[in-house]
């Protein structure tokens, strides 16, 4: 038996080494599985204490136990219980001088149980140990969700990456949480937040995310003192992982530039993150709960003529040159698409080029005004309706050779055409 003596020690030391397992729980876990054992050996019902009877002493460090019996010594005619009580023969068996209500301990020794019975407390051993672990390693990073950790790539897959933690615990990066240009191979370093924790097949299943709002986030609050003291605060998120992402700051310090202090001089701070995000554009708002201001903003770099607000239904009606308007939807309608989300309203872009579609050139008018006169305002560079109708009376007077009357008349011919 001295075989399955080593094979427990060897045990032992095993799990000594664990470090989500602290030295009392350890102690717990092996003198509960030993009275068990106890139980059984001496057919003790199940819900019957014995912790009188025997006394368990494990030194985990060394990896070794001892098991003693204690008994009381009652007359052979008396004895009712063989857990609490040895008869007076059998005591002296044990020793010669034992005498009537004395108390005898005993070792039990591992060679008094079976083979069988020691390999099934070595497996209830590992059995109990592994789910504590496993347990350890759940509920770790369960307390961890949205939080940034750190692993080393172990293997790649088609469709996930396995990571390990410092402590070897395995991390899993599904394809769909990576962001499109991700490209790692075994023994890269890796970040992302923890997304979930679940047990699967009774083994924590630890899901990371590099495309969670929460890794930038963190990512934001790592690189930026002032948020992560709480100087600055971020009102949200949003983000087309890879491409582009919105993040509103506001400062409740007038001191504290929050876009300036996100920037970092020359662009310092939000440079590592960039990187770490493989390029992804961010665009650093300053939030407002105005809402047109914060449209105007998100918007950026796009320059706004106005907008038309349907706050009941949270719409928007930007209307913006045309020039502007390819820099308000950006490549792939990103730039818009983002600005809806994190402003909260649904943004339509309408060109404002009115002006420009309905001013009629004044040759239009020719069968109304005599051409000597349309030459007359055309000497001036006003050959359009509008370019007329934006001067006044007396500055028309002053730069042409007309009558006062003449311009009123033409301004009147012109005027019920946009009426």
């Amino acid at each position: 038996m001295r075989i399955e003596h080593q094979n427990l020690v060897e045990t032992f030391s095993e799990f000594k080494e664990l470090k989500n397992i602290n030295r009392l729980t350890m102690m717990h876990i092996l003198e509960d599985v030993f009275r068990s054992m106890l139980k059984r050996k001496f057919s003790i019902e199940e819900d019957e204490e014995i912790q009188d009877s025997f006394d368990i002493i494990i030194n985990v460090d060394k990896g070794d136990f001892e098991i003693w019996h204690n008994r009381e010594v009652v007359a052979d005619k008396d004895l009712v219980n063989t857990t609490h009580q040895i008869s007076l023969t059998d005591a002296k068996k044990i020793d010669e001088d034992y005498e009537i209500g004395e108390d005898v301990t005993n070792e039990v020794k591992l060679e008094d149980f079976g083979r069988r019975e020691v390999l099934s407390i070595r497996q209830n051993l590992v059995s109990r140990i592994m789910d504590l672990e496993k347990n350890n390693v759940y509920n770790k990073y369960k307390d961890q969700i949205g939080e940034i950790v750190t692993g080393e790539v172990y293997q790649v897959w088609k469709k996930e990456i396995l990571i390990l933690d410092d402590e070897g615990n395995e991390l899993i990066l599904p394809k769909t949480e990576q962001i499109p240009s991700d490209y790692f191979r075994k023994g890269d370093t890796v970040k992302g937040v923890v997304a979930r924790v679940e047990m699967k097949n009774n083994n924590p299943l630890v899901i990371i995310s590099r495309t969670s709002i929460y890794f930038l986030e963190r990512l934001f609050e790592l690189e930026v003192p002032e948020i992560f003291d709480g100087l600055i605060t971020i009102k949200k998120i949003v983000r087309i992982p890879g491409e582009k992402a919105k993040i509103a700051v506001e400062s409740y310090d007038e001191r504290v530039d929050p876009v300036g202090a996100c920037v970092g001089m020359k662009g310092s701070r939000i440079h590592g993150i960039v990187r770490e995000l493989k390029n992804e554009n961010i665009d650093v708002i300053n939030y407002t709960t105005n809402p047109q201001l914060f449209i105007q903003r998100a918007l950026n770099p796009a320059r706004i003529s106005s907008i038309v607000l349907d706050e009941a239904n949270f719409k928007a009606d930007v209307f913006m040159k045309p020039d502007q308007v390819s820099l308000a939807i950006g490549k792939g309608g990103t730039n818009i698409k983002l600005a809806s989300q994190i402003t909260g309203y649904s943004i339509d872009i309408y060109r404002d080029n009115i002006e420009e579609e309905e001013d009629v050139n004044l040759e239009e008018f020719s069968d109304e005004i005599e051409p000597w006169i349309i030459e007359e305002f055309k000497k001036i560079g006003c050959d359009t309706a509008k370019s007329i109708l934006k001067l006044s009376v007396e500055d028309l007077i002053k730069r042409t050779d007309l009558e006062e009357e003449t311009i009123e008349e033409i301004i009147k011919i012109l005027k019920s055409e946009f009426e």
